[in-house]
């Protein structure tokens, strides 16, 4: 399994992400109100007040005292304030409305600790994260001592002395003993061994809070600097030492400076790098690491509007194949380096996928946690929402585009309503952020430390930008939807193929999408796509072996969409030999045509799935606040496109691939506009 997070232990990244809960709860007081999701209506009263609302998150906290005199670790004050400030890891929602805290694995009622323990230092990084933020948007002081309190007990996780220095120590037991090896095993093991998403955490809240500190606080700040300074040492002998040495992974070439090889670790820790450099641009060695983080994520940029992952930056160098949604702050990070920097050319990646990439998923149902490569996990949660949002407004800011700002509107709706269950999942009255939304809609009602302190930063974000803030709490019906979809391999309507169910549907660096159809030199299927009212590009999913080759043609009736000639890439670095890849045809297809034939002519052609895409995507979103609709093109010609809403006045916004405004033009009821190839308009009214 893809597992070098904390989310492999507890949601097994890219299958499941909704059993939140582990184990037995241990008794601990309950929050107010765990009240069922309500339905998306938000009045126009609602809207005036914040919607940041700390109530959820301040009941996760608690208290733990560590023992004395622990090697390696020590904190700012801990002789005079030995007490640690803390978030439960997990809320799993109880009878009655209320939530019961609860750590991670089962609870052992003879040592009263948790298999893996009750805080963890990524959610208290995060944590962190958002009591600073909220006090630099506010001024609440009480916000400023939750950010102080964090700060101390993240830097108590962290090493301090020896081999291990500024690492991390992943897991703390209810009365502050440190578990370096859960019997959960996390990578690395010790978890302060060696790098780790935790560091990357830890770089990212120690940055923010050393600008937040710098002037209220400098002593707090040099001891903040110090211990960011201690994480960024361990960061250049760990990881930057690589820096410039490239692999090869499955025929892509990748860097091999990056955290645990994660372009998302890695942009955690560059948007705590940009921080520092922000306050203090004389730190050249914060400065250095950030570039050079930076240019490894922008290296992980692939594809284009007609092809995998298009324009996405990647998150993981072992695999060509996956996308995911929580922890993909890739863009973000690019675009927060490039304003530190003042280099604008490190945006440009995070440019296109905001632009290319960020548009597909929209209208192909939003923040799924894995396309892997076809969206087989599509589970949506609160990290992977606030991921998308936070690059968008980024890229926005770094950017000056307007465009960028009104997607984040609309993926932040998702909070609200504008999701495939029709509800809100995130309560601003209660502060609550449920865990996750299952594919078939049902709603996990938990509310962790994760998924509160995603849908709070995503809060606090809108609650900077009113404007924003009240088109995505008011557009809260999803009104259509047409965009990227899979057709299974399996389904073929006609075959003398060979239908094979995988032995595991995890490959080591992808996901079968289900069964799987072998075709052999001289064999055929015909698949049925449906039909459309516009023509559609068709991606084979294949599976390619190293070394081998395979030809095939296609066709859709007597019409021909193209000819894929399938050469397996060297494996490069991939846990796994053979890589299994959507491969871009040549013709799209008509569409009134329904059936698409596939004849191989040479050598072997195993086929997991089709990825069909009509060349115009549509999400159309509406509510108290308006109609806010998005229609993205992948023809490599302009394209006309019909917009608006009957009876209502609206505006539609035009922009080209790199985001920027192309023409505005206004109009009541349906109207005509031209996208540029691989642009995309948004209408408002």
């Amino acid at each position: 399994m893809y597992t070098h997070t904390r989310r492999g232990a507890r949601l097994v990244a890219l299958t499941t992400a909704l059993t939140l809960s582990v184990g037995t709860a241990i008794a601990m007081p309950l929050a107010a109100s765990a009240a069922p999701p309500a339905t998306h209506a938000s009045s126009a009263a609602d809207l005036a007040a914040p919607l940041t609302n700390l109530s959820h998150l301040d009941f996760l906290l608690d208290e733990a005292t560590p023992p004395a005199d622990v090697e390696g670790h020590t904190t700012y004050r801990l002789a005079e304030e030995p007490t640690l400030v803390l978030p439960w890891t997990y809320a799993d929602a109880r009878d009655g409305g209320t939530f019961e805290r609860v750590g991670g694995g089962p609870f052992v009622p003879e040592t009263g600790y948790w298999v893996q323990g009750a805080y963890n230092a990524d959610d208290v990084a995060r944590a962190a994260v958002v009591y600073l933020r909220h006090w630099r948007l506010t001024g609440s002081e009480s916000s400023r001592t939750s950010a102080y309190e964090l700060l101390r007990s993240l830097t108590y996780l962290q090493t301090a002395e020896g081999p291990n220095a500024g690492n991390v120590v992943l897991w703390m037991q209810p009365d502050g003993t440190l578990n370096p090896s859960p019997e959960i095993v996390e990578l690395p093991d010790p978890s302060d061994s060696g790098p780790s998403y935790w560091l990357a955490r830890t770089i990212w809240a120690l940055g923010e809070g050393y600008a937040a500190f710098q002037e209220d606080d400098p002593y707090f700040a040099g001891f903040l600097e110090e211990r960011l300074a201690l994480s960024v040492d361990a960061l250049n002998r760990q990881v930057l030492v690589k820096y410039g040495q490239w692999a090869e992974s499955d025929g892509k070439k990748v860097p091999t400076w990056l955290i645990v090889n994660g372009a998302d670790a890695s942009a955690e820790a560059v948007l705590g790098l940009a921080a520092r450099v922000k306050a203090q641009p004389a730190d050249t060695t914060a400065a250095t690491a950030l570039r050079q983080l930076a240019e490894g994520i922008a290296a992980m940029s692939d594809g284009n509007a007609r092809q995998w992952p298009y324009g996405a930056i990647l998150p993981w160098a072992e695999s060509r194949s996956i996308w995911h949604a929580w922890g993909s702050q890739m863009p973000a990070a690019l675009a927060e380096a490039s304003m530190a920097l003042a280099d604008p050319s490190l945006a440009a990646a995070a440019v296109k996928d905001s632009a290319v990439f960020t548009p597909t998923l929209l209208t192909a149902g939003g923040p799924d946690n894995g396309w892997n490569p076809t969206p087989t996990d599509q589970v949506q949660i609160a990290y992977g929402v606030d991921s998308r949002v936070q690059s968008l407004l980024s890229v926005a800011d770094a950017t000056g585009s307007r465009g960028f700002a009104d997607l984040a509107a609309m993926q932040a709706a998702w909070f609200f309503g504008a999701n495939r269950a029709d509800v809100q999942m995130y309560d601003p009255a209660t502060g609550v952020g449920y865990d996750g939304l299952e594919p078939n809609g049902n709603v996990n009602r938990n509310s962790g430390a994760e998924s509160t302190i995603h849908a709070l930063l995503t809060m606090i974000a809108l609650d900077a930008r009113p404007e924003l803030a009240a088109r995505a709490a008011s557009v809260t019906s999803v009104d259509e939807i047409a965009g990227l979809r899979s057709v299974q391999a399996e389904s073929a309507v006609a075959t003398d193929g060979t239908i094979f169910t995988p032995e595991e549907s995890w490959t080591g660096e992808s996901s079968w999408a289900g069964d799987a159809l072998t075709l052999g030199r001289g064999q055929s299927a015909t698949f049925d796509i449906g039909t459309d009212d516009i023509r559609r590009w068709v991606e084979p999913v294949v599976w390619s072996e190293e070394g081998e080759v395979g030809v095939s043609t296609w066709r859709a009736g007597r019409l021909p969409t193209g000819v894929l000639v399938d050469r397996g890439p060297a494996q490069g670095i991939s846990p796994t030999p053979g890589v299994l890849l959507p491969r871009s045809l040549q013709l799209p297809v008509l569409g009134d045509r329904s059936r698409l034939t596939v004849d191989v002519l040479r050598g072997e052609l195993t086929l997991d799935a089709l990825l069909v895409r009509p060349v115009l995507s549509r999400l159309e979103l509406s509510g108290d606040g308006g109609v806010s609709h998005l229609v993205h093109s992948i023809a490599k010609v302009p394209q006309p496109a019909i917009v608006g809403a009957s009876g209502v006045a609206t505006t539609a916004y035009v922009y080209d691939s790199t985001g920027a405004l192309v023409h505005e033009q206004g109009g009541t009821g349906e109207y005509s506009v031209t996208l540029p190839p691989s642009g995309f308009v948004i209408v408002l009214g």
